[in-house]
């Protein structure tokens, strides 16, 4: 970990230095803290037909829609899984008595991996994703730090042997080295996590990806074994799943918030939207001229964001400013 932060690996993500060692530390984090119990929740929806990943796959080339990560179709993970965890929690301590715990999802400095592998809950892809033989890595982790002492689990063997699907199927090489990911090239953090200008050399290889990214997962053969969620929770929102790049960028900031209540979305904000979308529009104009695309283009060309316009003026073949309007 001190080695992966010391390469810059973590782009913009200033949150996972700085922590420390608390990270790696429970009982830094939170005092008094003697186990943690790890748990995952599955999130591809019920309605996941046979052969999912091909079909996922077979919307990159619909280059004039826009592609969000399966586990953001839905409801904002966080909520779901925390208030799960929240209530597991309760229930221990019905059973044992006074119980000092703390639930976390993705929400403060845990290496949730990294306990989840410890715990036995699957082996650390060289994707750096936990897998599971039964269930593959679509699923979310979560924690309880207690402080009531548990007996270990044991750790479960390595089973990606020689196969590196993962390696070779992304988009911009992000994935260095076996279970080594330089997120400052992975398209989920850009999306999702950069806040600023996405790189040039990066853009064109984003495609139509607009929050997030599933590659690594679909090409990997352990998520035929992937479950289906019995949750609604996690139900594809109508609109977020093959809609039109076109439509997504006509989205005024109250739309934005509208469509995205409740959704993990939400939190990269409209500007971001927008950026990401700019990029995917500039994508597929490079398919395939279109006038629709790039009249859309230009509504947003005097943007009041320059961030927003800067990637409008990339999408539009402009080296210096687009004229006004």
């Amino acid at each position: 970990m001190l080695a992966w932060l010391q390469q810059g690996f973590h782009g913009q993500m200033a949150y996972m230095a700085a922590h420390g060692l608390k990270r790696a530390r429970p009982a830094e984090l939170v005092p008094g803290t003697v186990s943690v119990l790890t748990a995952r929740m599955d999130y591809l929806p019920a309605s996941t037909p046979d052969g999912w990943q091909g079909i996922e796959f077979s919307r990159l080339d619909r280059s004039r829609q826009g592609v969000v990560s399966l586990y953001a179709r839905g409801r904002d993970y966080h909520k779901v899984l925390r208030q799960r965890l929240q209530r597991l929690s309760e229930q221990i301590m019905g059973a044992v008595g006074s119980l000092g715990y703390r639930v976390f999802t993705d929400s403060a400095p845990v290496l949730e991996a990294e306990l989840a592998t410890r715990s036995g809950q699957g082996w650390r892809g060289k994707h750096t994703l936990v897998l599971n033989r039964e269930a593959g890595s679509m699923f979310f982790l979560g924690e309880i730090y207690l402080d009531l002492a548990l007996p270990p689990s044991a750790p479960v063997d390595d089973h990606c042997g020689t196969c590196q699907a993962c390696i070779d199927v992304c988009p911009t090489q992000a994935i260095v080295a076996p279970r080594k990911l330089d997120a400052r090239r992975c398209i989920s953090y850009l999306t999702i996590e950069h806040a600023g200008t996405i790189p040039l050399e990066l853009r064109p290889l984003i495609g139509n990806r607009i929050y997030g990214c599933d590659d690594c997962q679909l090409i990997c053969p352990w998520n035929r074994f992937a479950k289906r969620s019995s949750l609604p929770d996690f139900d594809p929102r109508a609109g977020l799943a093959g809609a039109q790049l076109v439509q997504l960028f006509g989205w005024s900031e109250a739309g934005f918030l509208h469509h995205t209540e409740g959704s993990a979305i939400r939190r990269i904000g409209h500007e971001r939207w927008l950026r990401n979308i700019a990029v995917a529009l500039g994508n597929a104009l490079r398919v395939a001229p279109d006038p629709v695309l790039e009249d859309a283009l230009r509504q947003r060309a005097l943007d009041d964001s320059a961030l927003v316009r800067e990637h409008v003026q990339w999408a539009l073949g402009y080296d210096s400013d687009p004229p006004s309007q």
